[in-house]
């Protein structure tokens, strides 16, 4: 028994320490909100805004310092929507920062009164986004970082008794006592009548819409109110002058409050009386019993009765206000939800019906129950697929109330990968050479792609000079801008047209794609076919493998990939891995190359033919034409026209004077090799000498049959540099930067100099 007696009391500590129904009075109410203003002053669309962002954080932009920058940035939705959750739901990165977007103009008020559509083709994972979505909703509503309170009454009888018709409250507080005893029971009575039972001292009557306390302050007096609340603070100045905090000023109690007010006001002396019966309580989210969170789908059929009342507490408001016709307690399913969030799953049979009679409330807050007015502000969200919108066509003062969020097939290429790691396991990694399964994804995303981009044509102009790297559809190009990563491959000149205008319409065309091609369920039944068929324990699949899958064995799956798209892939996989290759075998003098850096920087600021002391290194440099050729060609690559090196010396002086030298090292104190244009620099300088680096090997037979040999006993038998040579490049390929094994290092290493790849690239 001891046993079951400490289950049973640590049960008990455990449900009684819970707060959500713990009921307080007006007054500790102020003082919360004093304490937690940007806490217990939200209405639904700051607290989805807050419970977004308290799940998902701050995006990271990868490119901080760019001038041209779209904030377009990376966003972690794994602990709103993958997190506990049974399926879990991956948002592509356009996804993400649209959702973002959406989020932050709800909170700032400028889309208020809408209903949003999140709108996608079958298999883009609706359904399941919106489940995860209301689940971590209640989670974090019911949770103290998301609390938020109701108004509920507390009507004293004794209070009440001292109105001028004494006689008659009498009576009818007697009446309201027989009243409870009736309704208790012959049973309950007696045993009531044995404990001296005497009725309660109040009547409570909660808000059925879920009004948030300070709405029962008069809109009159509410600046003057909180004006002598709050002291002079952030807050205060954001409560009177953001456009988010509207409704504190605007919005008006439930007709039942309302009433319930009224009628105290012509009976008691004092405003304070009045708020004495005001008390408050946390706000209780619960979807399964429509509390605050209500979910219809199409199959769910159309309440019959849509009037909701209580008649035993409407005959103790009759009884304790002396006046049965005063405040009338009826509200409507919509109230449930009011404050909260009312969803449609799917917008068809039932829910198209749902969707119309929204109508009404959407455009003005109100819906009509009997002869009152009740007020309606929920968040309102549907599902739709493309071809329901004929739901609603034909009706423009609606269709103006409402805010589509696209939700298509993914895009984002590792939010693809990331899929199919949920559902085969993380261990798939290590089946794969890198890079290769990221190369399944972009042929699945290439189906779920524009052929032709306006965007892309308009920047790049003829996608023929990247024919090496890229697809003729650009399509390759546009799934790194789409992840938000700018290609290595890209031409200096391209690199600086992608100005903000431009990306922001390329990314704008997303809008318009993923409504086609492989669906999420085709993509997990391809992988499957293609996993299941390749995957070994002896050896990695490869890249020649993920071709011949599509090309030979599943020949109708090519039929939806656009035409020459593998031909490029394979050609820009080829490219990147020589690449990795190059910047693994790659180990040249550093402190020599950040010496020419720095002279360079500071001698483009004098002209040819001075002798000057360089303030960076402290070198004496005979600043001449040869001399910064020198270095250009190094920064620049050999083929570049003199036109083209005068023009790239005057934008590195010009960077240099206005922000390097003047704010970065002198105002911030930045070491002159940490400051942005050095790096840039760097870059450069790095990325043009590992061009060459593979040239002494190429011809070198010995040099190939070591790179098999390693990790043998037939591998000591070679030179002494060929073996520091080979060691060194395994060693840097399987490095975390890499992540490849030994035997898939020596493997990408044979394929590059069988295939010659170094001279199949070379020049860029």
């Amino acid at each position: 028994m001891t046993k079951i007696d400490n289950a049973l009391n640590h049960l008990n500590r455990m449900i009684s320490e819970r707060e959500h129904h713990q009921v307080i009075t007006f007054e500790e109410f102020l003082q919360e909100l004093t304490a937690r203003p940007d806490r217990v002053m939200r209405n639904i669309m700051q607290t989805f805004y807050d419970m977004i962002h308290h799940y998902v954080g701050a995006g990271v932009d990868e490119y901080p310092d760019d001038p041209e920058s779209i904030n377009f940035v990376s966003y972690d939705f794994s602990r709103l929507f993958v997190e506990g959750s049974d399926r879990p739901f991956f948002a592509d990165r356009l996804f993400a920062n649209r959702l973002i977007n959406h989020v932050q103009a709800m909170k700032s008020g400028a889309t208020q009164n809408k209903i949003y559509i999140f709108e996608g083709p079958p298999g883009s994972g609706k359904s399941t986004f919106l489940n995860n979505l209301l689940h971590k909703f209640e989670e974090y509503a019911n949770s103290e970082e998301g609390s938020r309170y109701e108004v509920v009454w507390r009507l004293d009888r004794r209070l009440l008794a001292q109105i001028k018709d004494a006689k008659v409250d009498l009576f009818m507080d007697r009446l309201s006592t027989l009243l409870d005893e009736y309704e208790l029971g012959q049973s309950e009575l007696a045993e009531l009548k044995n404990t001296a039972h005497r009725p309660s001292d109040y009547v409570e009557v909660p808000c059925p819409s879920h009004d948030n306390p300070l709405l029962l302050i008069p809109k009159d007096h509410r600046r003057t109110f909180f004006d002598d609340l709050f002291k002079n603070d952030e807050f205060k100045w954001k409560l009177f002058t953001d456009k988010e905090y509207d409704w504190v000023f605007r919005d008006t109690p439930c007709t039942i409050c309302s009433s319930l007010f009224h009628a105290l006001f012509h009976r008691l002396p004092s405003a304070r009386e009045i708020f004495s019966m005001v008390h408050a309580r946390r706000y209780h989210y619960n979807r399964r019993m429509g509390e605050g969170i209500t979910v219809f789908n199409p199959g769910d059929r159309q309440m019959k009765q849509n009037v909701l009342t209580n008649q035993l507490l409407q005959r103790k408001i009759d009884a304790v206000l002396g006046d049965s016709n005063e405040v009338n307690y009826l509200f409507s399913t919509f109230a449930k939800t009011n404050n909260g969030i009312y969803a449609l799953m799917d917008v068809k049979s039932h829910n198209a019906e749902r969707l119309l009679e929204l109508h009404n409330i959407i455009s003005e807050g109100i819906h009509k129950v009997e002869d009152l007015e009740e007020n309606v502000r929920s968040l309102i969200i549907a599902l739709m697929n493309p071809e329901d919108e004929k739901t609603i066509e034909g009706l423009q003062s609606f269709s103006d109330r409402i805010e589509f969020i696209n939700i298509p097939y993914v895009l984002d290429l590792n939010t693809e990968v990331e899929i199919y790691r949920n559902i085969f396991g993380k261990h798939i990694d290590e089946i794969f050479l890198p890079r290769v399964l990221h190369n399944f994804a972009r042929v699945i995303i290439s189906t779920r792609m524009a052929r032709h981009s306006e965007g892309l044509l308009e920047w790049i102009g003829d996608p023929a000079k990247y024919e090496l790297y890229c697809d003729n559809n650009l399509q390759l190009l546009k799934m790194e801008i789409y992840t938000g990563h700018i290609p290595t491959w890209l031409r200096e000149e391209d690199r600086k047209r992608l100005n903000a205008k431009r990306r922001r319409r390329i990314i704008a065309e997303s809008e318009k794609e993923g409504v086609t091609g492989f669906s999420g369920r085709d993509s997990i039944k391809i992988f499957s076919d293609f996993y299941s068929a390749y995957a070994r324990k002896d050896r990695m699949i490869t890249m020649s493998q993920l071709v011949r899958f599509f090309t030979r064995w599943h020949r109708e799956l090519s039929e939806s990939i656009p035409e020459g798209f593998l031909e490029s892939l394979v050609r820009n996989y080829d490219f990147t891995i020589l690449q990795e290759v190059k910047e693994s075998l790659y180990y040249f003098n550093d402190e020599q190359i950040a010496r020419d850096i720095l002279n360079y920087m500071f001698a483009v600021n004098f002209e040819p033919g001075r002798t000057e002391l360089c303030s960076l290194t402290g070198d004496r440099l005979n600043i001449s034409e040869e001399f910064l050729k020198g270095t250009e060609v190094r920064l620049l690559g050999p083929g570049t026209s003199e036109a083209e090196r005068h023009r790239f010396r005057t934008e590195t002086q010009k960077e240099y004077a206005s922000r390097t030298l003047t704010q970065e090292i002198m105002v911030e104190g930045v070491p002159p090799r940490e400051t942005r244009l050095y790096t840039a620099l760097h870059e450069r300088y790095v990325f043009h000498l590992k061009e060459k680096v593979l040239e002494p090997f190429l011809d070198n037979e010995n040099f190939r049959r070591a790179i098999k040999d390693f990790d043998t006993d037939a591998f000591k038998a070679y030179d002494k540099k060929i073996r520091d040579d080979v060691t060194f490049l395994i060693n840097n390929l399987s490095s975390p930067r890499f992540n490849y094994t030994k035997q898939s290092a020596r493997e990408v290493c044979v394929y590059v100099i069988d295939n010659d790849l170094a001279r199949k690239f070379h020049p860029l």
